[in-house]
């Protein structure tokens, strides 16, 4: 049976869709929808039902979803066991990190990494989503959280404080706060969401849910209906742009705590330890945070 094949299938299982394996393989769905074809006329029955909502394991598909996790299992403990010996500094190196990270910190940080270690070829997914880094679909997980996966291993690199931010259109229109009990007496976004369960968000809905007038559930989004005077905007200092003024700090206990993580048969392969230090001691390092 073709290894490929079965790849295809349990990402199909994973996603639900031809469209989502796809994405998640990084091949055109054609080819998922005709090696999905071929397996299955190989073993002279549908794996999938094909649902309005999506694709539905059979029962035979689900005996092979089971075999082929186990299958899928061993080779991924034998490529990171393989890739925890490289003691060279030199390969690819995948990074997942959200957004704002990705777009405004990390291009600098790894354009200073490459001019010391040029033979490192890093790979930067932009995602806030949990990543199978079992299965090597990243080495190095830049994440915010206040609880970090118990399967990772890595460290706290800093804390990232919060602040009341407002733009030049705001003001001209309202005015500006001077400290957090004038609030009340002003327009706010607030969060949607995966946003809504931030400390300073559950801060915001408990003492001035009145006072919100925009939502969404992306910093970045928030971010820019600040900019635009929608109204004031609660953001970690990361979010910092020169058409946002910090008006001034939330109080402590409203902070992001930024974490780097590996898989912990990749902590001691050289490549991922230089870039791990390297990002610890650039985030910890930048004023802007």
């Amino acid at each position: 049976m073709d290894w490929n094949a079965l790849k295809i299938f349990l990402a199909i299982e994973q996603a639900g869709s031809l469209a989502g394996a796809a994405r998640a393989l990084g091949v055109n769905h054609s080819t998922v929808f005709r090696r999905l074809n071929t397996l299955e006329k190989d073993l002279g029955s549908r794996l999938f039902e094909r649902q309005s909502g999506g694709y539905a394991l059979t029962p035979l598909g689900e005996e092979l979803r089971d075999i082929a996790n186990r299958v899928d299992g061993a080779f991924n403990d034998m490529e990171r066991h393989i890739a925890g010996r490289d003691v060279q500094p030199k390969g690819k190196v995948r990074i997942t990190a959200p957004n704002n990270l990705a777009y405004r910190y990390l291009p600098d940080y790894l354009a200073d990494f490459n001019r010391s270690y040029p033979d490192i070829k890093v790979e930067l997914l932009v995602s806030n989503l949990e990543v199978n880094m079992n299965s090597r679909q990243a080495d190095i997980a830049v994440r915010v959280t206040d609880a970090p996966p118990e399967h990772l291993v890595g460290r706290q690199v800093r804390s990232i404080g919060w602040s009341v931010y407002g733009s030049a259109a705001y003001r001209e229109k309202y005015g500006f706060p001077d400290d957090l009990d004038a609030l009340q007496h002003h327009r706010l976004i607030g969060a949607s969401g995966g946003m809504q369960h931030l400390p300073a968000f559950v801060w915001v809905e408990r003492n001035l849910a009145k006072c919100v007038s925009a939502r969404s559930d992306d910093l970045v989004a928030m971010s820019s209906l600040a900019q635009s005077g929608h109204g004031l905007a609660l953001l970690p200092n990361d979010q910092q742009r020169p058409e946002l003024e910090a008006l001034f700090a939330l109080p402590p206990g409203k902070t992001s705590n930024l974490w780097l993580l590996t898989h912990p048969d990749l902590r001691q392969v050289e490549r991922i330890k230089l870039v791990m230090r390297h990002l610890a001691d650039d985030f910890a390092g930048d004023h802007r945070l």
